[in-house]
């Protein structure tokens, strides 16, 4: 996310209300959902891996994914 200046990677999208940060966590959540066989991903195998594009705490991954509709 370096290309993205700081105060806009959390401004939503025009076109679907989405902010960068989300559009990340559910592209890493489909990546991991089709290497899975379409299983469930783990929160924290998702947190793991959405780490390696931006820093969020396991609390904020969960806020986060609770409006996207995500369920436990």
């Amino acid at each position: 996310m370096a290309d993205v200046p700081p105060g806009l990677a959390n401004l939503p999208d025009a076109r679907d209300g989405l902010s960068r940060r989300e559009r990340i966590v559910l592209y890493v959540l489909h990546e991991t959902q089709k290497e899975r066989g379409d299983r469930n991903v783990p929160t924290a195998m998702l947190w793991g891996r959405v780490c390696e594009h931006f820093h969020i705490s396991p609390e904020e991954l969960s806020q986060m994914l609770a409006p996207l509709g995500a369920r436990r």
